[in-house]
């Protein structure tokens, strides 16, 4: 059933860059703070978007503790810092002179649904790349490992793990989404997936919808970045393995990493931060490609890559190694 009151939303930055915020912003038709008030969503604070003094947001904090202010909605963007020693001193909340970590955690506690936002807030992220001095985590994932901040069994009032709307950037819709659903207390733990991210994005693949799709299905691979062909042979994309739907859902109406020429990185998926090689390299094992599709047997595929490319037609070869489409679609073609 919908919920007759607002729902009040909270929102904290955490260790970070503040990107997700940034694509937030970039929602449209209609603008976010207008799906805020179609989904009768009230936002008590956001770090971008509000103007009360460090003193205010704190009284507000400290009302939401005491429970004289309900906390429907807490999202947490940006991973949790937990240095140096576990002390969590290395980001305290501005005006209280307490580790931030400890604010996420007691307002964890009372919070009717706990949002992690973003690929840092949900599994650690960018903010634990190298070797991790801020020693940073997730809300209830240090990377794919349950645990976290909050613990494995950590469950918000609602009955809810922490719901982990991943990605580095998130999209504005994902977010909105997700959060329109838990407004009207619509998502239950069946929507969510294995690693608690909506399954409304993540039941699809960066592969669904990709503009390079005729490439790949012939093998017809680019050899540098500003070639037209498929870039999973040698170039890093991870589309036909990251459960997202960037490509069906796209940014500001037409954009998505693969449409401006860039690999998928996977970053939806937690680790997706360090693979152990360049992000725009493809990493081999006897030369095939070591990050296949997620669900096809590796000897199907090597079948099917040799029948493809010998059935290549010459205007996608041609075409895959360039930055321009050199021979159009046409009759059809005699010999190779």
């Amino acid at each position: 059933m919908y919920q007759t009151m607002a729902s009040n939303l909270l929102w904290l930055q955490s260790g970070g860059c503040g990107g997700c915020s940034m694509s937030l912003l970039c929602a449209e038709n209609p603008d976010l703070i207008s799906q805020l008030d179609n989904a009768d969503i009230h936002l008590l604070w956001h770090p971008g978007l509000s103007d009360e003094s460090s003193r205010e947001r704190n009284a507000m904090l400290e009302s939401i503790l005491a429970g004289r202010l309900p906390l429907d909605l807490f999202c947490l963007e940006g991973a949790v810092v937990q240095g140096p020693g576990g002390s969590g001193l290395f980001h305290r909340l501005g005006g209280s002179g307490q580790p931030m970590r400890d604010w996420i955690h007691r307002l964890s506690q009372v919070a009717h649904h706990v949002v992690a936002i973003g690929s840092c807030a949900a599994f650690g992220g960018i903010t634990t790349g190298g070797s991790n001095p801020s020693e940073a985590c997730g809300l209830q994932y240090d990377e794919a490992m349950p645990g976290g901040l909050l613990g494995e069994n950590f469950r918000s009032c609602s009955g809810l793990p922490v719901v982990n709307i991943a990605g580095c950037p998130t999209h504005p819709n994902w977010v909105i989404e997700t959060l329109t659903q838990l407004a009207r207390n619509e998502l239950t733990e069946r929507e969510l997936d294995h690693l608690r991210r909506p399954r409304s994005y993540t039941d699809h693949l960066v592969h669904h919808g990709c503009p390079r799709n005729e490439y790949y299905e012939y093998k017809a691979s680019a050899e540098k970045h500003s070639d037209l062909g498929c870039l999973m042979e040698h170039l890093g994309c991870l589309g036909t393995q990251a459960q997202a739907d960037c490509n069906i859902q796209l940014w500001n109406g037409e954009g998505s990493c693969l449409r401006g020429g860039y690999a998928c990185i996977n970053c939806t998926a937690p680790g997706f931060e360090e693979p152990g090689h360049g992000f725009l390299e493809t990493a081999k094992i006897a030369g095939i490609p070591a990050g296949l599709p997620c669900d096809m047997p590796k000897a199907w595929f090597v079948a099917l890559a040799s029948l493809s490319k010998a059935a290549t037609p010459v205007r996608l070869k041609h075409n895959a190694i360039s930055d321009h489409i050199m021979a159009p679609p046409g009759k059809k073609e005699q010999g190779k």
